[in-house]
């Protein structure tokens, strides 16, 4: 028998305990020395608990390394002149980018050499990367802390001097069209005091100069608190886009990419509720908007209309109301939509094939390989480009991509992530159950497990998210088979507040309809125990960011029907993180849960706010992870729930934080590390599961 932890190893709590703070606010005091010493104590009191089970890590990271490929090779993406791909090394965290001239594989260039930008340093983080119209420039931008505050570099390829240009940005970047021999413009983005971007520029390089000279032009800015900044540029480079949007409104302004010097033109201005993303084609603009309904439509416009008082935009494809238009892509000979089936929480791509007068001459769907799979679209840099590359995977099939040539319907397979080991996805299967909600709602619940464990209940690991719209579909996990090969199971709640079943769904899980992702959560985990897939008495809740949200109010309110719970970066504080502004993020986020300036508001998200509803009661075991960098959900968020639960705590099972000192919201940076972390993590949720031995 193996060594387990030991429950009781002595909280540090009460050694810090502020009777003056009983809520304990005074951890957000990043200063006070106090405040470290907790953090540390609390990491120590974790790593103590810890110890027995570093051999189930260890045992967890050797075998992830056994079964992924460790040595990768990215497809190669050929633009106008060069061929570019990525190659990671075994032993390495970060690729080296690489080029050759079209045709010419024998004069392979490196382009830019990530392990050397990111040796010696804690955290690395590569925001984006960009190539200049000629594809002899690279500019990127990069984060060397995890705070989510970049630099950004230039490089003339293939082996020019990195030069830093500009710091304190955000990390997008994108070229204008305007390059001659003297130089040419980038765009970027840069922060207000509370780390919104809320202002776009255009920076002019004067490539021919050493050092480069540089003038930097304010393109945007937005005054509206609530409201982001971002920006890119059409398939058909022709336009540069910059969006300001909220959590519900949009406006999108367009220039001329080859005179970004031009003021930018507003599209359509924004009304309270309405979203909308546009593209283009040769003389006409398209919309996507949710003006008509909330499924949302597609309208196309001349672009010769714009100058109209009134511009008359036409529908292209009306709403329906079984299915949420998601995106839309345009290319020389017309559309590829992306289409979300309400009823089967499924995502189709849908291809418009147009005539010179933009008018549809075909609408049809690409074919599936299984009911149950994600199928995107990958990034095509050629505008009039008829093959494009998919890339498809589920529950239970890796990553795969596809050549799809639109002319003859061939599929080609380009890539396949390999899988070694014992377990061979061939031996899963997955299937769609659905829960009834407090409501009579019905919730989608996806499983998967192994194939010869499928009529038994089986100990589950059971995650969720159900914030701004973002939908979990199936994804293949390497690190996931360690659990399914021990006879454990892993399911997804799909809970209101996500977007598995389209914009509706979102709508009904957010602000007043926010406790729908709490019933809904709850009523997924009744309903894999009540249909025989999962042992009552082995479940363990997991969720990130705004799904630490989910799982911490669930086991609030319903401990016993877990055995643990994991929260990573956990949105947990969040009555007091929503009334104060000054903090990333908040103001943005008062169309997502509220503004509690309003008592009716602070009510309601008092009656779920996780900090605020802490009880004397027995906790399942917990396991919370918090990073010091991390903008968007603050160290002290997680810490202040460990304190108070440890406080509360009327059971056995241990309460542990572990605050990561040197990452931000993401995490690790580098992949070795996040794998590890992770074997941690899944070390603690097999000793939850009874899984360990």
């Amino acid at each position: 028998m193996k060594a387990q932890p030991a429950l009781h190893v002595g909280h540090p709590v009460t050694d810090y305990y502020r009777a003056n703070d009983p809520q304990w606010h005074w951890l957000e005091q990043r200063d006070d020395t106090a405040v470290s010493d907790f953090l540390t104590a609390a990491n120590n009191q974790h790593a103590t608990w810890f110890k027995p089970l570093e051999p189930l890590a260890d045992t967890l990271y050797d075998s992830h390394l056994r079964r992924r490929e460790l040595a990768v090779t990215s497809l190669p993406t050929t633009l106008d002149h060069f061929t570019f791909w990525s190659e990671t090394a075994a032993d390495e965290d970060y690729p080296r980018w690489w080029r050759h001239r079209n045709g010419q594989p024998e004069t392979r260039e490196l382009t830019l050499d990530v392990p050397e930008r990111a040796h010696g340093q804690a955290f690395y983080d590569m925001g984006d990367m960009a190539l200049s119209p000629d594809e002899q420039w690279l500019a990127w931008t990069e984060d060397t802390q995890g705070d989510e505050r970049f630099q950004l570099w230039l490089k003339r390829l293939p082996d020019g001097q990195p030069t830093p240009l500009l710091s304190d940005i955000g990390p997008g970047v994108c070229w204008a069209e305007d390059q001659t021999s003297a130089g040419a413009s980038l765009l970027f983005s840069r922060f207000d005091d509370t780390q919104r971007p809320d202002s776009l520029w255009s920076i002019y390089l004067a490539l021919d100069q050493a050092p480069h000279g540089k003038t930097e032009t304010l393109l945007l800015r937005e005054e509206d608190p609530e409201f982001w900044l971002g920006m890119g540029k059409t398939r058909s480079r022709e336009w540069l886009v910059l969006e300001s949007a909220s959590k519900d409104t949009s406006e999108v302004h367009v220039i001329p990419a080859r005179t970004p010097t031009h003021p930018p033109r507003c599209l359509q201005p924004r009304q309270p509720g309405v979203e909308y993303t546009i593209d283009h084609r040769p003389g006409v603009f398209y919309r996507l908007h949710n003006q008509a309904s909330t499924h949302f439509q597609l309208d196309c416009l001349p672009i010769d209309a714009l100058d109209a008082d009134t511009p008359a935009w036409q529908t292209l494809v009306a709403a329906r109301q079984d299915a949420t238009l998601e995106g839309v892509d345009a290319f020389a000979w017309g559309l590829m939509l992306g289409e979300r089936d309400h009823d089967q929480a499924q995502v189709r791509l849908r291809q418009l094939e147009l005539d010179d007068r933009h008018q549809i001459t075909r609408d049809d769907y690409l074919a599936q390989p299984e009911p149950l799979c994600s199928q995107l679209l990958e990034d095509a840099p050629h505008f009039d480009t008829r093959v494009l590359r998919l890339r498809e995977e589920s529950f239970t099939r890796p990553p795969s991509w596809y050549a799809l040539d639109l002319t003859t319907g061939e599929r080609t397979l380009l890539k396949r992530v390999p899988v070694y080991g014992s377990l061979a996805p061939e031996q899963l299967t997955s299937r769609r159950i659905w829960a009834t909600s407090a409501d009579g709602e019905r919730v989608p619940v996806s499983i998967v497990r192994r194939s010869d464990l499928d009529h038994q209940p089986l100990p589950t690991l059971l995650y969720g998210y159900g914030a701004y719209g973002e939908p979990l579909d199936p994804w293949f996990s390497i690190a996931r088979l360690e659990l399914l090969e021990r006879g454990g199971a892993f399911a997804v709640a799909h809970v209101r507040g996500g977007g598995e079943r389209g914009e509706p769904w979102y709508l009904n899980g957010k602000m007043a309809h926010k406790e729908h992702s709490f019933d809904d959560f709850l009523a997924a985990r009744d309903a894999l125990a009540d249909q025989g897939l999962s042992d009552p008495q082995r479940i363990v809740a997991c969720g990130a960011s705004a799904g630490g949200l989910l799982v911490g109010t669930c086991i609030n309110r319903a401990p016993q029907a877990f055995c643990g719970a994991v929260l990573e970066v956990p949105f947990l504080d969040v009555l007091r993180t929503m009334q104060n502004p000054s903090l990333p993020l908040t103001t943005a986020e008062y169309s997502e849960w509220g503004n509690p300036n309003d008592p009716a508001v602070a009510e309601r998200i008092a009656r779920y706010s996780p900090v605020d509803n802490i009880t004397a009661q027995a906790y399942p075991a917990l396991w919370l992870e918090g990073s010091w960098f991390d903008t968007r959900v603050s160290y002290w968020e997680p810490a202040k729930f460990y304190a108070r639960v440890s406080q509360q705590q009327q059971g056995t099972a241990p309460v542990l934080l572990h605050t990561d000192m040197s990452s931000g919201h993401g995490g690790a940076s580098g992949r070795f590390k996040a794998w590890r972390d992770a074997a941690r993590q899944d070390a603690f949720i097999l000793w939850a599961l009874n899984l360990a031995d």
